[in-house]
């Protein structure tokens, strides 16, 4: 009976999880508390990280909330951290919360305006390049001023739209004369473009992903980040763009170089077309919707257009956190289009929240990166180095902890670091704007190696699209990986000719 009840309890545990992946939960929560009481809580702290990111790369085997939640929990419980200082680090990232609660939630009621563009411009821009080329620039261009998770939502939402025009048009297939092609060969060739169609979208979609990282690294709104070092440095919109400038424009100009490239040579899991009865799929769906659509329609497609005019400019301007904009884009949409129903709205919210509670998650394990101070030797014997190396060993540093941590955390302990030692006489202020810049750099560029290192990537992995087109978190970071060292070497030269350009641009004036 006892063995019966075990087996029970085994197979509730984490549901239909594979039997590997429950043994290695198991047996993390084990080893844990030996490791922090016993050997060291140093090794603990690191070891926990570890496994978190073992969560996110399994994250199509089970969802990261349930296994990093119980890692989170155990943490907790031994102490490797205290309730009181997750709820300090959540305080700290509220508005990236409310962005995610409201600004998604926001995005979705303009879904239908979304689909409409974009589905113009695929069906208008057959060259696979040049629409690549086009998602890359426009979502850097976006972020640049407007936060990457709301340009991420938005491509999610689109790619989600697409994906289920197809599958409810395929289902019926209502553009194959049956007369001319057998039933078997319409199955084949509807996998076959099923699966081309998969690839097609999850190269758009890590295009634009690395996209959001090209432009936001670029301003002071881009990435959250980035307000807290313009603050610390006390640069103005302007000032942070052109000291930014020397390094980010060489970073853009290659990342698109590197776009057409992959795409050209199909490298890389790129350089899918769109198969052509999938385009003629849209085609149809576009010019169903369009005869379909009433004055009403028209009427709610300008008015969401509008709205959209609102968010783009309230964004830009800061006129408040991009959570509370995301608010008022609900109130207004659905003032204007008359949805009124609870549950209606309720379904708005279901793609977000998950993500929301896996946030609050990751921010715990911060908490224990925080209070293990698991970072400290690193940023210790970087302040050692002087001059150039100190930079480049800065961005290097920089870019490294990004890709195993928040990059909102890693920005804040070096910019706070820096500004210590900038006090206590330590370096230059000429070296501290420097250091500011290479601290930038390096948490927004490299970071796009994993998608734990920055939160729209790991959006991405978790949301509902990274399912459906086959995105895993291996995948991603195969992608990823040409955008990774082209980038990240770009930068790190960059870095080394920093305050050659920086003299140059005061030299003109500009600084």
């Amino acid at each position: 009976m006892f063995i019966l009840v075990i087996k029970a309890l085994f197979k509730n545990f984490l549901g239909k999880a594979p039997t590997y992946y429950k043994i290695a939960i198991i047996s993390f929560l084990i080893i844990n508390p030996v490791v922090y009481f016993f050997i060291s809580p140093f090794i603990a702290g690191w070891l926990l990280v570890c496994e978190f990111i073992f969560t996110l790369a399994m994250a199509l085997k089970c969802y990261p909330l349930i296994s990093g939640g119980l890692l989170a929990i155990e943490a907790v419980s031994i102490g490797m951290t205290s309730a009181e200082h997750v709820k300090h680090e959540i305080i700290n990232n509220i508005d990236v919360i409310l962005l995610l609660i409201f600004m998604v939630a926001g995005i979705y009621f303009i879904k239908s305006l979304l689909m409409f563009i974009f589905t113009k411009l695929i069906i208008n821009i057959r060259s696979k390049i040049y629409l690549s080329l086009a998602f890359c620039f426009f979502s850097a261009f976006l972020s640049a001023f407007l936060d990457a998770l709301t340009v991420i939502a938005v491509i999610i939402s689109v790619a989600v739209g697409f994906y289920y025009v197809y599958h409810k048009a395929a289902t019926k297939n209502e553009f194959l004369n049956k007369n001319i092609i057998q039933s078997e060969e319409i199955n084949t060739l509807n996998r076959q473009s099923f699966d081309d169609y998969r690839a097609f979208l999850r190269s758009l979609m890590m295009h634009a992903s690395i996209g959001t990282a090209l432009g936001g690294v670029t301003t002071m709104v881009g990435e959250p980040q980035n307000l807290i070092i313009a603050k610390q440095v006390n640069w103005q919109f302007a000032e942070f763009t052109l000291h930014m400038l020397p390094v980010t424009l060489p970073i853009l100009m290659f990342g698109l170089l590197t776009c057409f490239l992959v795409e050209k040579y199909k490298l890389f899991g790129y350089g899918v077309e769109l198969p052509e009865y999938i385009h003629t799929l849209l085609v149809e769906y576009d010019k169903e919707e369009s005869l379909q659509r009433s004055l009403q329609d028209k009427i709610k497609l300008i008015t969401q257009a509008l709205i959209g005019c609102w968010l783009i400019i309230a964004l830009a301007l800061h006129l408040a956190t991009a959570g509370l904009i995301g608010l008022t884009v609900i109130i207004l949409v659905t003032t204007m289009t008359g949805i009124t129903e609870e549950h209606v709205l309720g379904k708005a919210f279901e793609e977000a929240l998950p993500f929301t509670a896996l946030l609050t998650v990751f921010f715990a394990i911060v908490s224990v990166i925080i209070h293990l101070e698991l970072f400290k030797p690193i940023i210790h014997w970087v302040l050692l180095m002087e001059g150039q190396k100190q930079l480049s060993m800065i961005y290097i540093a920089n870019g490294l902890l990004s890709m195993v941590s928040d990059n909102v955390f890693v920005g804040t302990i070096y910019i706070n670091e820096i500004k210590s030692a900038l006090q206590n006489h330590i370096i230059s202020r000429e070296q501290f704007d420097l250091l500011a810049v290479a601290i930038n750099v390096g948490t927004n560029i490299p970071s796009i190696a994993t998608p734990n290192g920055q939160a729209a990537f790991l959006f991405m992995l978790t949301s509902a699209i990274a399912p459906l087109i086959k995105l895993s978190y291996g995948r991603m970071i195969y992608m990823a990986l040409p955008y990774t060292i082209v980038l990240s070497l770009v930068g790190l030269v960059a870095i080394q000719f920093l305050s050659i350009s920086t003299d140059l641009l005061s030299c003109i004036g500009l600084l």
